[in-house]
């Protein structure tokens, strides 16, 4: 029956498949982060799924997969955050055992009227501080944080019920897609109007950046940020290094990277009396840290995962607003699809043909099994698209041979000889 559609049924189902998917986005939506980051790291683990699926059944396989992701997750944040308390701590101690020995009133004199000083030097200025006013506005000051703090503390009952249900619905969507993810491909090229090439190309660049965000790039930020905070500690700031690793690592990952916070502390170092410290701070960030992306990018991250610096930075800022921390993967992620799409216009409509690095490098792209030397299986996106086109003008506006139309119902499997997925 549904082989005997004609040509206004075939388009009113296409409305609806439209109209189907946009409602299920929107039905959705408060998941659709979570669906994506286990996506991601089905993806990413899915190499060990296939490697345990030759020896074990799908079950086993798939919880030793997610014991693994776990153990290589879990074990070095916890190591690391675990070094960061402890520095903390030590530093909480520190601050203990010297308020013991100082006499807070004279210190509090001192400062007071040192800051009163400075007020006093500044022109058209007439404002001193009294110890009686300091202490009104930490009063006020603590009243406001411990209603904060009960705001908080009332809104985690929900929040901790919030995150044992996401981390249900998460330890699903992983499992279900690192053992179907073959059919959800499927799915997607069936789905996809531009057919199985165009598909494939999008599925490729995905990938790519996938792998270049989450695994080449963390690895470049873990190594600049371990070297920018190895520069602080040389230099005299022996103080929470394990914090620094933390927080220079995180801003390695945008293009500004931990310069942001190394150039000022060398800096400040250089004009508060360690000349040599915050010299060889600045230099050492110049000369090292920021030559670490260069070094490494080559052997870490795809050449066709590569995007302009400017796009990189919007990309990322752009998705830690919209999605939060995971928006240092998923705006790159989404930046490469918007890039994708306007590359297949450009070639469809201009006729300039999309060039893969990997192509002028290895003569196909990363993964590719077969083609000849320096071919681009991108390009043959333009004479099948434009093939479609061509057929579609010449059937009038009737809606086409009945050919043409089994081909356009199966989403582009003409075009490539692949049977559509039937699914189960």
């Amino acid at each position: 029956m549904l082989h005997q559609f004609t040509a206004a049924q075939r388009r009113a189902l296409a409305v609806l498949t439209v109209l189907a998917l946009l409602f299920g986005a929107y039905f959705l939506r408060s998941y659709l982060v979570l669906m994506a980051v286990g996506a991601i790291l089905a993806y990413l683990f899915h190499p060990i799924y296939r490697r345990l699926r030759r020896r074990m059944n799908a079950g086993l396989s798939a919880t030793t997969t997610l014991l693994a992701a776990t153990l290589m997750v879990l074990v070095p944040v916890g190591g690391i955050l675990f070094l960061a308390i402890v520095q903390i701590s030590q530093m909480i101690n520190g601050v203990g055992q010297w308020m013991a020995k100082t006499d807070l009133t004279e210190l509090g004199n001192r400062v007071l009227g040192s800051v009163n000083d400075a007020l006093g030097r500044i022109p058209y200025l007439d404002v001193s501080l009294s110890a009686d006013g300091i202490r009104d506005w930490v009063s006020k000051a603590a009243q406001t944080v411990g209603s904060a703090t009960l705001s908080v503390a009332r809104e985690s009952v929900g929040g901790v019920a919030w995150a044992i249900a996401s981390a249900i619905i998460f330890l699903y969507v992983f499992l279900s897609l690192l053992t179907k993810g073959d059919r959800v491909l499927a799915l997607f090229r069936d789905l996809n109007p531009l057919g199985e090439q165009a598909s494939d190309l999008y599925l490729e660049r995905v990938g790519a950046m996938v792998t270049a965000t989450v695994r080449g790039q963390f690895i470049i930020a873990l190594c600049q940020g371990v070297a920018a905070s190895v520069s602080l500690y040389i230099a005299g700031v022996h103080d929470g290094f394990f914090m620094f690793v933390i927080f220079l690592t995180a801003l390695s990952f945008i293009p500004l990277g931990a310069g942001i916070v190394t150039i000022p502390i060398g800096i400040g170092m250089a004009l508060f009396g360690n000349v040599i410290g915050g010299i060889f701070v600045v230099v050492f960030h110049l000369l090292v840290v920021t030559n670490i992306d260069n070094l490494l990018r080559p052997f870490l991250v795809p050449k066709n995962a590569h995007l302009d610096p400017a796009l990189m930075l919007m990309a990322v800022f752009a998705g830690l607003s919209m999605f939060g921390f995971w928006g240092i993967v998923l705006g790159p992620v989404t930046m490469i699809i918007i890039v994708t799409t306007i590359s297949v216009y450009r070639e469809v409509y201009a006729g300039v043909a999309i060039r893969e690095a990997d192509d002028e490098d290895d003569g196909g792209p990363p993964g590719g099994d077969g083609g000849p030397p320096g071919a681009d299986p991108a390009g043959a996106i333009l004479p099948v698209l434009a093939e479609g086109t061509a057929e579609g003008s010449q059937d009038g506006s009737a809606g086409g041979s009945s050919e043409d139309a089994g081909g356009a119902g199966a989403g582009g499997a003409g075009a490539s000889g692949r049977p559509p997925a039937t699914g189960d």
